[in-house]
């Protein structure tokens, strides 16, 4: 993808290199359990199998039985503002500046986007850490991989994890880092019209399966968004982009994730969609370049 001559964005901040102590109040009396399926539920999904591992270790509960936590995100821990500014974050090293121009190229499809609609876009903010860090939805670790957290805006990033994208998971190409940027921005997109407050309303009276699936209409909403964002920058795109996003969404299923830890697929404790279906709307939002078309809650049936 050609981002090379676009801005670097200003809505960065940066944690990385900075020390942060273990455990921490997290509010709304959801615990640990809370914060885990809070963040598996925001989070772009490569990480899911290992918190719920997690998880599983320090609480003693099976991830994959349907019981636990609802997802919502607690607000109560302040995001740590770093000590470089945005220029600065953005120069540590070439992921971080493709970063920071993907998230610039974000705001401006999704300003002018809302201002088609007669509304007004309020950025995400970019928070780079490196291995841990603090968000106002609680600590971050790269192993949860990357994240949003509607608390504070904020899109949480370790770049290291597009080494492990690249590595682990065969999604290589920079077209597959920028979709996982992309994805986290449908999710702060989702929270300025009200999608997320309906969807967790409606988790909030549901069962556990029930609300995981509701949890994968909101995740496979942010991949078309992801697509939309792309769509709308043509432009950009080189041969093989498209393929790359394609073969990241395949990566991040729940059924390819749950198989590669062992685990039989359990479709009721799906949070984020099979590969089929991630990438199926993240092609939709590709072929159609609108967010309309992206209603993943009415094609599966799902009223908030």
């Amino acid at each position: 993808m050609r981002l090379d001559d676009y801005r670097t964005s200003d809505n960065v901040s940066d944690q990385r290199g900075q020390s942060f102590g273990g455990g921490g109040g997290f509010g709304g009396g959801g615990g640990a359990l809370g914060l885990i399926f809070s963040l598996v539920a925001s989070r772009f999904g490569i990480g899911g199998i290992i918190v719920l591992a997690i998880g599983a270790m320090l609480l003693g509960f099976n991830p994959f039985s349907g019981g636990g936590g609802s997802g919502v995100v607690s607000p109560g821990t302040q995001a740590v503002q770093g000590t470089r500014d945005a220029t600065q974050s953005c120069a540590v090293d070439e992921s971080s500046r493709f970063s920071c121009q993907v998230l610039a190229s974000t705001e401006d499809t999704w300003a002018s986007l809302f201002q088609a609609s007669g509304s007004q876009y309020q950025p995400a903010t970019l928070v780079f850490y490196g291995g841990q860090g603090m968000s106002g939805c609680g600590a971050a670790q790269s192993a949860m991989g990357p994240f949003y957290c509607p608390s504070d805006n904020g899109v949480y990033l370790d770049t290291g994890f597009f080494q492990e994208l690249q590595q682990r998971y065969g999604a290589a190409g920079d077209f597959a880092q920028a979709y996982v940027i992309a994805h986290e921005v449908g999710h702060h997109v989702q929270t300025l019209v009200g999608t997320s407050n309906g969807v967790r309303a409606l988790q909030a009276r549901s069962s556990q399966a029930e609300g995981n699936r509701v949890q994968v209409a909101m995740e496979l909403q942010a991949d078309c968004y992801a697509g939309v964002w792309a769509a709308r920058n043509r432009n950009r795109l080189e041969p093989g982009d498209v393929q790359e996003g394609m073969t990241a969404a395949a990566a991040i299923g729940d059924d390819t994730l749950q198989r590669a830890a062992g685990q039989r697929p359990v479709p009721e404790s799906f949070t984020h969609g099979t590969s089929a279906e991630r990438q199926q709307w993240l092609r939709r939002g590709l072929e159609t370049g609108d967010p309309d078309q992206c209603d993943t809650f009415a094609a599966m049936g799902i009223r908030l």
